[in-house]
């Protein structure tokens, strides 16, 4: 099936016009570095997995992004056809894009943590033509669980693995094999496939009030007009590095790990599996200044012991969003390393960056708000009538962003945006006199734990399934690393616990982390007139639990 997208001429029109949508594709970026300055440093990937230490230039880089374009054309891939890459944070993520961008396909990374629950659907939803994996990441055989859902997948064509035994699905042999044309040919043949900066590029999964992820489509103009924004937030230059420990699987790695340094000629140095020790370490010794993570990176950073005593002067800026940042680890940022600014900021994968703080902020923006706007997006508080609210007043927010996406996967009535532009972000937050708004609550029903979106309806319907229990309602639990943990209050018809909780989601292949690290037995639901169940006496019952470990 197409891809289709719900992006408006009038809309293309209107920013392409203004010059906010650059119509260009990311390999432009990347083959114009390559060409002025083919020996500056692109990637730099610390794998775990191996023990080795990559370094790509922009011109290794720009050839390996080439190879795996022709030969994924060699496997019949084409214009639209998904390439999913399940993947911890290695160099791959950024030579496979550009190479599906080079072709017209569309990438659609996958989080390492996702089993073969997640992946049925995902793979089978987006229709996914060639899945990469890794053969082994953390001791899991990934090859090994594709192969058990594999008959459920009748459209993936393809399972090309990394560091593979068995040479022919193996990565290099089949992705990085010599082509046998010679450079003018290749640009030649890749030429003829260069697609339409407004055609999807990426298909990213995000959780909502559903059972089921929704597909997240964005465009080459909108990934690269986020770009062109946080640039001049970041105040970046040519002499900056990016610092990248959050997955690439995620829209802020995939955003600010891959395309924002290409799109600005500098290296990305990666870390695949996070270490507080390890990263200050090697944040040091490759100069890195900039990095973007969840309060559980900046909190081991600051306040982890193992860190104290390594000095990293270089980095200077720490974009912190998905919760709000403790007081405290504020105070001790400014204290402990004075040359770092902790950024505030709020957005969602389905337009980025929409609000943030600026340097020179007093103190109490960062703590109590999630920033202000960026130029040329826009956000609003609204009642449930979608009149705006006094400042101060607690309602809906809406944004209206040049990044927002351009659709969700097949559901084109899920696509909540307004005639006027307006996107309705399930986010409920109350905004100031000067503009700076804080999140307050999320009609949304997901946990977001240490960054990574739960999703509760999911895992209450599993639950709802075991014989034993009745009724089932997840709420969070405060948690001061993490920002929240996922507690299960449940209602039970016989002999049920925590552990036979965490066996039976085990057997139905959920990811564990999203199992529930709470279990609260209870005799009946608090209810609304009409039955529902009142979560938030739940969440007011959970502020003061904490997780069984």
């Amino acid at each position: 099936m197409p891809i289709q997208s719900q992006l408006t001429v009038e809309r293309s029109a209107q920013l392409s016009g203004a010059g906010l949508w650059p119509n260009r594709l990311i390999i432009d970026y990347l083959d114009d570095t390559a060409a002025i300055a083919p020996d500056r440093l692109a990637i730099v990937e610390h794998n775990s997995e191996t023990k080795h230490l990559t370094r790509l230039s922009y011109r290794e880089l720009q050839r390996r992004s080439k190879t795996i374009a022709l030969n994924l054309l060699s496997l019949g891939v084409g214009e639209g056809d998904v390439v999913a890459i399940q993947l911890p944070n290695w160099w791959h993520y950024a030579a496979v894009y550009c190479a599906c961008v080079r072709i017209g396909a569309v990438i659609n990374p996958l989080m390492p943590i996702f089993r073969e629950r997640e992946l049925t659907f995902m793979l089978g939803f987006a229709e996914a033509k060639v899945l990469i994996t890794a053969q082994t990441f953390r001791k899991f055989d990934y090859p090994a669980m594709i192969l058990d859902i594999r008959h459920e997948l009748p459209k993936l064509d393809h399972v090309i693995v990394i560091n593979s035994d068995e040479p022919q699905c193996e990565f290099d042999n089949v992705l990085l094999a010599h082509t046998g044309l010679d450079e003018a040919e290749q640009d030649l043949r890749l030429a003829a496939h260069r697609p339409d900066p407004n055609a999807v590029t990426e298909v990213i999964y995000t959780s909502g009030t559903t059972g089921q992820p929704k597909g997240v489509m964005h465009t080459s103009n909108t990934l690269l007009c986020k770009a062109t924004l946080a640039t001049e937030l970041f105040q970046f230059t040519g002499d900056d590095c990016v610092f990248m420990g959050s997955p690439l699987a995620h829209q802020t790695g995939f955003m600010y790990g891959n395309i924002f340094s290409i799109f600005n000629g500098t290296a990305c140095v990666m870390m695949d599996q996070w270490d507080a020790q390890l990263a200050a370490r090697i944040i040091a010794e490759e100069k890195c200044t900039l990095t973007l993570g969840s309060t559980p990176f900046l909190s081991d950073l600051i306040q982890h012991k193992a860190v104290q005593d390594i000095e990293i002067p270089s980095l200077r800026l720490f974009l912190c969003a998905g919760a709000p940042i403790p007081r405290v680890l504020v105070s001790e940022a400014r204290q402990k390393r004075p040359h770092l600014y902790v950024m505030s900021a709020w957005g969602m994968t389905e337009m980025g960056i929409a609000t943030a703080t600026y340097p020179g902020d007093p103190t109490e923006k960062v703590i109590d708000t999630d920033g202000r706007a960026l130029p040329h997006q826009a956000v609003r508080v609204v009642d449930e009538l979608g009149e705006v609210v006094t400042n101060g007043v607690e309602g809906r927010l809406q944004s209206k962003c040049v990044t927002t996406f351009v659709g969700y996967l097949k559901r084109p009535e899920a696509y909540g945006i307004d005639q006027d532009g307006w996107l309705e972000t399930g986010d409920n937050a109350r905004m100031d006199d000067d503009g700076y708004i804080r999140i307050t609550g999320r009609s949304k029903d997901i946990i977001i734990r240490g960054g990574e979106n739960i999703p509760v309806v999911e895992i209450e319907e599993l639950l709802y399934r075991h014989p034993a229990v009745i009724d089932a309602a997840i709420v969070a639990m405060p948690d001061e690393r993490l920002g929240e943990r996922a507690c299960a209050f449940v209602t039970v018809s016989q002999a049920f616990d925590f552990d036979l909780m965490r066996t039976y989601l085990e057997q139905a292949r959920l990811s564990k982390q999203y199992f529930p690290e709470r279990l609260e037995i209870i005799d009946e639901f608090p209810r609304t007139p009409s039955g529902k169940i009142q979560k938030f006496v739940l969440r007011n019952k959970a502020q003061s639990l904490t997780p069984i470990k």
